[in-house]
């Protein structure tokens, strides 16, 4: 499993908590970062959207997937999010496992180009 709390030089990634749920919603409630997700993008248009999100994704958390927020170093603020999981392989149902996995990440407009 990955470790509950991850730092580079300048960030914190760490599990999603319910007191998330705020910044769940002001990211995901933007056309701009909603439009690329899934096969039919939709912005959030209700805040317990964002409570529910982070839920989900609590949920999900395993030994072979993990979302995180993603926080500036020492300030507690969150501008994006990250995620790992393992993509099922392609063919008839039942899908099996593939040693193959998705890695994706969504960032607050404010903050993109940031580097």
């Amino acid at each position: 499993m990955l470790e509950p709390d991850i730092r580079t030089a300048r960030l914190l990634l760490r599990p999603w908590r319910a007191e998330d749920a705020a910044f769940a919603f002001d990211l995901y409630s933007r056309w701009e970062v909603a439009r690329f997700l899934g096969r039919a993008p939709r912005a959030m248009e209700r805040p317990e959207e964002g409570r529910d999100l982070v839920e989900r994704l609590q949920a999900r958390e395993d030994a072979r997937s993990a979302y995180r927020v993603v926080e500036v170093l020492g300030t507690g603020v969150a501008v994006g999010t990250v995620m790992a999981k393992p993509i099922p392989a392609s063919g008839p149902e039942p899908l099996l496992p593939s040693a193959d996995a998705e890695i994706g990440w969504h960032f607050h407009p404010d903050h993109w180009g940031l580097g």
